[in-house]
This record gives C-alpha cells, sequence and structure tokens, in this order.
C-alpha cells in the first residue's frame, strides 16, 4: 500500500518508502535550501540598496560641502561599494568566515570614517568632535542588512564587534591630546563652574554617558533582532516542513482531499472500516512489449500511462493508493468517505478509457502500437489506517481490494476493457440515479466466482 506523508519519492514504476528519520532530514535540508536561496535574494537587495545609498551620499558631498576634501569620503564609499559586492560573492548559509571577516570590515570601516576626522580637512577641530555628530546611528544599517543572512549568530555578531570597535575607537579619541586648548579654555570660562554643560559643548569632550548608552541601546536592538531572526528561521523550517507534506499529499489524494487533511491532526493513523470503491488499471502484455523495447522507451512510455491515469483519478476526486509497475490502484472514498465514491469510480474508469483511446490514436499517428488497458472497479468495506513502525503505509485493506483486481483479471477471458460488480453499480445508482448516462455502456453478465469469495457475484462490463 501506499506511504503518503513520509514518502517523499517515487519512480514512475515503484514508490518508494522512506523512514521517518529521512524524512525530516529531507525536510530540513529543503528548508535549509529554501533559506539559501533567501539569503541571496536578500544580500543581492541590499547590496542594490547599498549601491543606490552610497551613490545618493556621493552626489550629495560635493553639494553640501563644495570642497575637495570631501573626495576622501568619496574614496571610502567605493570602499564600502566593494565590500559589499564581495559579500554577495562569498555569502552562503550558515558559518562563513570570509563573509564574518567582510562584516567586520564594514563596522571597521564605518568605525574609522566615524571617529578619526578627514586628515585632509582644513578645520583642526579636536578628535572628540567627531562624537558630537551623531554618526553612530550608521551602525543601525548594518545591522539591519546583518539580519538578511538569516543567522542570528550573524547578528550578535554584528552587536558585539560595533560595541568593542567603539570602545576601541573611544579610548582612542580618549588619548588624542588637545588640538585646540584656547578653544577648550574660552568654552569653560563662559559656562563657569557648570561641568555637566562643559562636557556636553565642550569640542574636546567624549560624552561618555552618551557612548555607553548608544553601546548598550545597540546591543539591546542586536539581541532582539537576533531572537527574531532564530524564531523566523524556525517557522520557515516548520512551514517547509508543512508546504513539503501537503506536496507528498497530492501526489496521491485530489486537491480538494488535500485541504480536507491539511485540517486535522493525523487523520491517516484513525484505524477504521469504511466502504470504498477500489479501480484496478493494467496495461496487457505490457511485459512482451517491454522485452522487445529499449527502457529509455519503456520508461517514458510508463510515464506517459501513469500521468493519463494520475490526472483522471484526482479529477474525479480519488486516491491514488500505488502504482503497480504497468498499473495502478485508485481508491475512492479515502481517507475520508463521500456522497459519490461508487459513482466517481465508475465515471474515473470511462474517462481512463477515452484517455486511453485518446493516447492509442496519438501512438498509431506516431508510428507506435497500440496499448490495450483493463479495469476491474469493486465496492464494500475495508480496514484503513496505517501500519509499519518506522516505515509507515496508509493500507487499504480487505477482500475487496482483492475482489477489484481479479475483476480487473476477467477482462481478458471477457474480451472487454471494464468489469464493474454489480454491488458498485447499485451504490451507484443510488448516489447518481440509475438513468444516469453513465449506466448505459454497462452489460449485465452472468455472476462470477472470484477466488477469495464465498459466492459469485454479478457483474457488469463494457468494451473499450
Amino acid at each position: 500500500m501506499s506511504t503518503l506523508v513520509e514518502r517523499l519519492d517515487f519512480t514512475a514504476a515503484l514508490p518508494r518508502a522512506r523512514s521517518r528519520r529521512d524524512t525530516e532530514a529531507e525536510t530540513v535540508q529543503f528548508a535549509q535550501a529554501t533559506l539559501a536561496a533567501a539569503k541571496q535574494e536578500g544580500l543581492k537587495l541590499a547590496v542594490r540598496a547599498r549601491y543606490v545609498a552610497l551613490a545618493v551620499i556621493a552626489c550629495l558631498l560635493p553639494i553640501l560641502y563644495p570642497s575637495w576634501q570631501q573626495l576622501y569620503y568619496v574614496a571610502l564609499l567605493g570602499l564600502f561599494a566593494l565590500i559589499g559586492w564581495a559579500q554577495v560573492r562569498v555569502g552562503r548559509l550558515g558559518v562563513s568566515r570570509q563573509e564574518l571577516a567582510l562584516l567586520f570590515c564594514d563596522l571597521a570601516l564605518l568605525t574609522f570614517v566615524a571617529v578619526v576626522p578627514n586628515p585632509f580637512g582644513s578645520n583642526q577641530w579636536p578628535v572628540a568632535m567627531q562624537y558630537h555628530f551623531g554618526n553612530f546611528i550608521y551602525f543601525f544599517v548594518l545591522l539591519s542588512v546583518a539580519t538578511l543572512a538569516y543567522s542570528w549568530r550573524t547578528v550578535i555578531a554584528v552587536g558585539t564587534w560595533t560595541a568593542g570597535l567603539w570602545i576601541i575607537g573611544i579610548i582612542w579619541v580618549w588619548w588624542q591630546p588637545d588640538r585646540a586648548p584656547e578653544l577648550t579654555a574660552r568654552i569653560a570660562a563662559a559656562v563657569g563652574g557648570d561641568e555637566r554643560l562643559f562636557n556636553l559643548i565642550s569640542p574636546n569632550s567624549i560624552v561618555l554617558s552618551s557612548r555607553i548608552q548608544e553601546i548598550v541601546v545597540f546591543i539591546i536592538a542586536a539581541v532582539t533582532l537576533a531572537v527574531a531572526v532564530r524564531r523566523g528561521n524556525d517557522l520557515l523550517i516548520r512551514h517547509a516542513a508543512v508546504e513539503r507534506e501537503r506536496g507528498n499529499l497530492a501526489r496521491y489524494f485530489s486537491p480538494n482531499v488535500v485541504e480536507e487533511l491539511s485540517r486535522h491532526d493525523e487523520p491517516l493513523k484513525q484505524v477504521r472500516t469504511q466502504n470504498v470503491a477500489v479501480l484496478f488499471v493494467d496495461i496487457v502484455g505490457f511485459t512482451a512489449f517491454a522485452d522487445a523495447r529499449a527502457p529509455e522507451e519503456v520508461v517514458g512510455t510508463l510515464r506517459e500511462f501513469h500521468a493519463l491515469m494520475e490526472r483522471e483519478v484526482f479529477d474525479h476526486s480519488g486516491t491514488l493508493d500505488k502504482y503497480l509497475g504497468d498499473g495502478l490502484m485508485a481508491t475512492f472514498g479515502t481517507p475520508f468517505a463521500g456522497a459519490a465514491d461508487a459513482s466517481n469510480a465508475l465515471r474515473c474508469a470511462q474517462a481512463m478509457m477515452m484517455a486511453v483511446d485518446q493516447w492509442n490514436g496519438e501512438r498509431k499517428a506516431a508510428g507506435e502500437a497500440p496499448m490495450r488497458v483493463s479495469f476491474g472497479l469493486h465496492y464494500g468495506p475495508v480496514v484503513l489506517g496505517d501500519i509499519g513502525v518506522t516505515c509507515l503505509e496508509f493500507a487499504v485493506i480487505g477482500s475487496t481490494v482483492n475482489a477489484a483486481s481479479r475483476l480487473e483479471a476477467l477482462t481478458r477471458g471477457l474480451g472487454c476493457a471494464l468489469v464493474v460488480s454489480d454491488d458498485l453499480v447499485k451504490c451507484a445508482k443510488t448516489e447518481i440515479g440509475s438513468a444516469d448516462a453513465v449506466f448505459r455502456p454497462l452489460i449485465a453478465q452472468t455472476p462470477q466466482t472470484i477466488r477469495g469469495l464465498e459466492n459469485p457475484i454479478a457483474i457488469w462490463t463494457q468494451a473499450q
């Protein structure tokens, strides 16, 4: 029987069961790949924004400060652009030493610009005046860009490195001599004995209390963003797992059933008995066909056939239970019973027959041999539920399944394409009315003895 949520891949010939551990590992890999792709997109977006911002600043500098000394800052803007380009080149999900090194260079360069005066400047202000321009706010731009790395450790690193570099800058400035002692003396005389006011406006004061506040607030913001990034990653991984499971379910169930399954908690684990329509489909004589052809042609033919059959199963609200080499088994009424399971199964089989006719027409036009396909339908009670421990499988078990398979085998002796049990026909007539056109191609036959059943069952047939 088919594996559902735990199965992540299957070949065209036979689905493969996967262990729960393998499934979880592949889900994480899928999420990691999603994060990596999102990070690359984020880095590209960030570097474009960086280029735009740097270009705007480079244009504004000569306008606001028309002097040759501004070329110094234009050159530093070029370094920022180069670092951004390099970050996109080496950026990847997880730990990347090159990326962290470039991030440190970003922070170190911004610290240098914010703390060290322009060596080509004509104004020889005290170095501490650099702290009076409020340049620390630009570190928050780099912090926000760091969140695009989708790594909480990177965000924490930005917070830690910024605090350390800023403290180093403070210590360096504190050791610098006073370049304008006369100006400092005049300001001290103007404020008198008010030391707090002097510390605020003195060009030689680093205003230590404000510097400490900047560091503390920045670290708080970094930690908060790191927590947000980590929670975002966890949510993305969970979302990726859900989407992967929905994708896996969509391989076996019609979209409306997948939607119903997604609203329930583990509905497949509920062991129960209910009436289900079972359909078996098989290509007659496929073994001889395969023996005379190349493997690529055999697999290509199977893929075309399975695609046609799969589409009709889903279009008629059925469940693709499994592929059986050159055939398949589908159920109608799993995992939830519907109001038209029997009629849906009958209509599906007839739609499959029409699809096969069209396919054979295309094959004849291409000079290929037509395929004869047989169908068997039965309706009755089955047992539903998960079986297995590590490799779980959603099982549809019971004599109804065996009977449907043997009805399909009867098509060879009866010379028809479809054999339907009278139980299914009666149920379908109850669902949609006996006058429906779907019953017109059916021909009543004498009851047949089915191995595994005590009494012969009445059947109906339909020619291709």
